[in-house]
């Protein structure tokens, strides 16, 4: 996992139509760039659909969402459509942000040990820094958390 503080690596990856979309096009703004598991799964989509209902506040205060997860871009669009998301899903299958950004790592579900996405929220800032990490964080308050954070900052 990053620390504060280092330069949040660049990446390159399709959003759900396909178009290559990369993190360092959003200097300037500040970024919240948060790693999930899978699509359609309870704890994500209540993650989602938190980001999604808190959006225009995002907005408002002039930061981006962005979710990525291992995803396709397929699955990222049938999401997307069902939940009304409103911000970037990226689909990263072959793990480029997800490990550059250390949310790979060992997850034990029910006594078995497997490589997954630990659900993890980053906040960087406006040249491209890591501000603050969000390590293992709860998909009910994710997105609420990180409103008030930005609004303290502001």
């Amino acid at each position: 996992m990053l620390d504060t503080g280092v330069k949040a690596p660049d990446f390159t990856l399709p959003d759900k139509d396909g178009n290559p979309v990369s993190l360092s096009q959003f200097l300037g703004k500040k970024v919240i760039l948060y790693f999930y598991p899978k699509d359609n799964t309870p704890g994500c989509t209540r993650q989602a659909c938190a980001f999604a209902a808190l959006y225009g506040q995002f907005e408002a205060l002039g930061a981006v969402v962005i979710g990525v997860s291992k995803d396709s871009v397929a699955s990222h669009q049938r999401f997307a459509q069902k939940n009304n998301l409103p911000f970037l899903l990226l689909s990263d299958p072959e793990l480029q942000a997800i490990q550059a950004y250390g949310v790979w790592q060992e997850k034990k579900l029910y006594g078995k040990v497997s490589m997954g996405v630990v659900r993890t929220t980053y906040v960087i800032d406006e040249a491209g820094v890591i501000e603050k990490v969000m390590p293992k964080v709860k998909p009910d308050t994710n997105a609420g958390e990180l409103l008030a954070y930005l609004r303290e900052e502001g």
